[in-house]
């Protein structure tokens, strides 16, 4: 329905739950509203979104019911851009290089995210929809590869405390988390790229639901690191005896103490972000936690923050005090170590002595 206003302005109205259906110029437009199932402005705007501004149209046509804080993005782009800095400092310094791929990455998806953000701030209507997928991809997966840094300290950490207490083999845990991580960015990446360009609700609506999938894999990936590395805990508090020797001096040192506190710390904060994205996304764009820029900035920015700042100032190359490479751990399988043993035992063996007359 549309009803005039002014001579030249049109509010639109309609009491369809979930789109706004306009036929104007002989072209049929579908466009998302708000809760309240209205949405305000020109007739102009559905002719050429780019004359859409914040001084003429509502916020209900925006990607947000809300304009993005222009300070806390930028803050928050601000402190990952020189988080990409120091981690590359300390990964060439210290050779950390599967640690350091791992932070760059999810750093480098951080800036871009809040740089799309920042731009949502000047135009929050986007037409072209480019900065809002920016935002959403960025920022959805990003966290994924902080979660594959923290994974790839958990085996050199059973090497220094004691390999044979643990309930696997570290490179077991390297693998079929670091898989499953790789298996949650995929998906997410996929289901954000489908719900940002979708032209229809059950587009839409698919593309959440394979983000949603992504994110509780994640989580339930997440859940399960975080059980196995208390069960770890606790073998270790129940065999003091068992512990490693040769590392000693590494794991009673308050530094090393001070990381295994901050991995856990960031576990924890990516965790409550993945929840939260989880709990966001189920209500769609256009639900309440997803138009809601307090609850985004803390369990989205907040959070991620806290675990990034832990995971780069406490870095690993710092805190295992130069033995990264020495708590290295080997991927290959038992079986091809048990065909070195032979070789090995071979070689040892002394040649006979001849007799002597």
């Amino acid at each position: 329905m549309l009803n005039q206003v002014a001579g030249q302005q049109t509010t639109l109205a309609v009491a369809e739950p979930r789109h706004t259906r306009v036929i104007a110029s002989a072209l049929y437009f579908e466009w998302p509203i708000g809760d309240n199932h209205t949405a305000y402005g020109n007739i102009t705007l559905f002719v050429d979104p780019n004359l859409c501004n914040i001084n003429v149209c509502d916020l209900s046509l925006a990607h947000f019911n809300y304009i993005p804080n222009l300070a806390g993005n930028a803050l928050f782009a601000a402190i990952f851009a020189i988080y990409v800095l120091i981690n590359l400092y300390f990964g060439i310094r210290h050779k950390t290089w599967g640690y350091m791929v791992a932070m760059v990455l999810g750093l480098v998806g951080e800036v871009i995210g809040y740089i799309a953000r920042i731009l949502l701030h000047n135009n929050p209507f986007d037409p072209t929809g480019n900065n809002f997928i920016i935002y959403l991809v960025c920022l959805t997966i990003a966290p994924a590869f902080f979660s594959a840094a923290i994974y790839l300290c958990l085996g050199r950490i059973i090497v220094v405390y004691a390999e044979n207490l643990s309930r696997f083999r570290p490179r077991t845990y390297t693998l079929i988390f670091c898989g499953c991580d790789l298996f949650s960015l995929v998906l997410q990446a996929a289901g954000g790229g489908i719900a940002s360009n979708a032209n229809t609700n059950s587009t839409e609506q698919s593309g959440i639901n394979i983000m949603l999938a992504g994110l509780c894999f994640q989580v339930a990936s997440l859940g399960l690191f975080a059980l196995l590395c208390a069960d770890f805990a606790f073998r270790l508090y129940k065999n003091p005896q068992s512990w490693s020797q040769q590392y000693v001096s590494l794991y009673r040192s308050s530094r090393f103490s001070a990381f295994i506190c901050g991995l856990c710390a960031a576990t924890l904060t990516i965790f409550i972000r993945s929840v939260f994205r989880v709990a966001e996304l189920s209500g769609g764009f256009r639900g309440p936690l997803a138009n809601n820029q307090v609850s985004f900035m803390i369990l989205e920015g907040v959070m991620v923050i806290i675990a990034t700042s832990c995971l780069t100032l406490l870095h690993p190359g710092v805190s295992f005090q130069g033995v990264w490479a020495a708590a290295n751990f080997s991927m290959r399988g038992r079986k091809n170590a048990n065909e070195t043993k032979p070789m090995v035992l071979e070689d040892m063996r002394q040649p006979a002595t001849p007799p002597q007359y």
